[in-house]
């Protein structure tokens, strides 16, 4: 019976899981029409402040949480391969006409607690704006971008400040295990960037 009983409880924190990440995948469906004229600014200054502290050429790029894809016109022409990743197909749609610009830009649906990459593959960098706020349990994601990215790499994540205080993120952050090489926090970005090494 304790089994069984544990089954349930783990069958259960998936399902509440899904459920926040659905309620999140509803809202950028419903937003992906405006979601350039909305962000796009705001998203343009975080990724110029992420790049200066992160090499991605000649190397394969991940962007976790592409949304629309406005990251892509940043790292394409430096990067050997960028892939895009988002749960919202809504957003996809739009990513994946962005990519299309591109030769070396591809784009798929996927879950940024279980992306579907072999381990160490994204030398260039793995880069989650605007996406851990969104998540169940952000310490996993952190993992799993670990997971992804190659020995040494870098990964770069923001977090948004109505979402966490400075002190809960950083602890989020050094509970990673992965040392913070850089920290933004500048009004003009409305979130903390930080990059890590992994």
């Amino acid at each position: 019976m304790a089994v069984l009983g544990y089954i349930r409880i783990l069958e259960g924190t998936h399902v509440m899981a899904w459920t926040s990440k659905r309620r999140v995948m509803h809202a950028y469906n419903v937003t992906a029409e405006i979601y350039d004229e909305r962000y796009s600014e705001e998203q343009q200054r975080k990724y110029r402040k992420a790049l200066e502290n992160v090499d991605v050429a000649d190397d394969a790029v991940l962007d976790v949480g592409c949304g629309s894809g406005l990251f892509f016109s940043q790292v394409a022409s430096k990067a050997k391969i960028v892939v895009g990743v988002d749960v919202s197909l809504g957003l996809l749609k739009k990513a994946n006409e962005q990519a299309k610009v591109f030769r070396n830009v591809f784009v798929l649906q996927a879950d940024a607690d279980h992306l579907p990459f072999r381990e160490g593959v994204f030398g260039g960098g793995v880069f989650a704006f605007t996406v851990l706020q969104n998540m169940p349990k952000p310490a996993q994601t952190l993992l799993e971008l670990r997971r992804v990215a190659k020995g040494s790499g870098k990964i770069v994540v923001t977090g948004l400040k109505k979402a966490f205080r400075l002190e809960e993120f950083m602890d989020l952050l050094e509970g990673s295990g992965m040392p913070i090489s850089a920290f933004v926090d500048e009004e003009a970005i409305n979130c903390y960037l930080a990059t890590l090494t992994a």
